[in-house]
């Protein structure tokens, strides 16, 4: 008994493989930022306890900023993917 097997591929465009590059060089850029961002704030050397305590949390204001922008840009970036995915093409098979 032969069997049908179906399976679903796409097949972007230029402007979806634009989107699809430009949301992994944006995710690649941020995760950059972030880290360089952190790694720099504690290479500083604090003197007093208020300088310690603002170094912290001007590490947290920063880093939520960055995080606050990264998932903005990446929610956005990825309905602009998701939109211009191409259309659905079903391939069928016929396995024995």
């Amino acid at each position: 008994m032969a069997k049908i097997i179906r399976k679903e591929t796409r097949k972007r465009g230029i402007i979806g493989w634009f989107f699809l590059l430009a949301f992994i060089a944006f995710n690649i850029f941020m995760a950059f930022g972030l880290f360089a961002g952190i790694n720099n704030a504690s290479k500083v050397q604090a003197a007093s306890d208020a300088e310690r305590a603002g170094q912290a949390i001007g590490t947290v204001l920063g880093s939520g900023f960055l995080l606050f922008i990264w998932l903005a840009g990446v929610v956005i970036l990825g309905f602009f993917v998701l939109l211009s995915r191409g259309r659905k093409i079903i391939v069928e098979e016929t396995v024995e």
